[in-house]
């Protein structure tokens, strides 16, 4: 079985504890949506790497910057959204190269 970051494998109680946080906390922003773990077939909460990730840049922008957790979930979105931005230029400069070696 392959594992990659996106694969889930940390229950709720070892993902707060590896964050340094109340189980409670990760129940509110899965209640709030600024993280969706998933869910095992009896409906566990399975945390993955990414996850533990994305909950440490909501700790890092809460505790270290004091952004509120209204305006965490904007700057997520807003860093989303310049990814899959970036994503689709680097395809389009691929695309354009491919285009320009064509004509050579």
């Amino acid at each position: 079985m392959n594992f990659d970051d996106s694969s889930p494998c940390y229950i709720i109680s070892v993902a707060a504890r590896m964050l340094g946080i109340h189980a409670q906390t990760l129940r509110y922003y899965e209640k709030v949506g600024v993280i969706e773990p998933s869910r095992s077939t009896g409906r566990v909460r399975l945390y993955s790497n990414q996850d533990i990730e994305r909950l440490r840049q909501i700790r890092t922008l809460m505790e270290d910057l004091g952004v509120n957790l209204a305006g965490v979930e904007v700057i997520l979105r807003l860093t989303e959204r310049i990814s899959e931005m970036e994503r689709q230029l680097n395809k389009k400069d691929l695309e354009i190269q491919r285009l320009k070696e064509a004509r050579l």
